[in-house]
């Protein structure tokens, strides 16, 4: 269980490295839409290797602190094992309605038009554990926000949410005060 922490210069060097890695795809999902596809980073080794990197990076400090990260369905789970590996702690999945076997807890958050679910294991947090919580894009903040709810209803404490995106004018991370963020790359 290595970790490295980068020297300010070497983490900013490599976040704009990332940064050129990122495609943006106009208007999808929809019109108006400018999405950022990581699908780019995941297919080139030198930069899913500084992804995962900067990721353990964020939360160097909180190695040995952390009992569990919970991953947010689906691209959380591709940094959340990787973070929880060099964290030294567990990784439980938060997934979409009916994906999860066994006894879940269950929380609803606001879309722009409608509402949507998510689901994590009953058992997936101990009471007072210390949780990181990954997800690939903070925007409004809603999926995250909702994940913590989930995890402090079972007693668990969110001690950092971890983006590699943040859009920064969707104002997601003021949802998710007075927890710590970390963001790799701001839009």
């Amino acid at each position: 269980m290595t970790t490295l922490i980068l020297s300010p210069e070497a983490r900013e060097s490599a976040r704009e490295q990332l940064r050129a890695v990122v495609r943006a795809v106009p208007d999808f999902p929809k019109p108006g839409i400018l999405f950022r596809d990581i699908t780019t980073v995941l297919a080139d080794k030198s930069a899913l290797e500084t992804a995962i990197r900067l990721h353990a990076d964020a939360v160097a400090d909180l190695v040995g602190q952390v009992d569990c990260v919970v991953g947010i369905e689906s691209r959380g789970f591709l940094f959340g094992i990787p973070v929880a590996e060099r964290l030294g702690a567990a990784f439980a999945p938060v997934r979409k309605p009916g994906k999860l076997p066994a006894a879940v807890v269950e929380q609803s958050y606001e879309l722009e038009y409608g509402e949507d679910r998510l689901q994590l294991h009953a058992d997936a947090v101990r009471p007072g554990a210390k949780v990181v919580v990954v997800d690939d894009l903070l925007a409004t903040g809603g999926t995250a926000e909702a994940t913590c709810k989930l995890i402090a209803r079972l007693g668990g404490e969110v001690t950092c949410c971890l983006f590699m995106i943040e859009l920064d004018a969707l104002a997601g991370r003021a949802r998710l005060a007075p927890t710590r963020v970390e963001s790799l790359i701001h839009y």
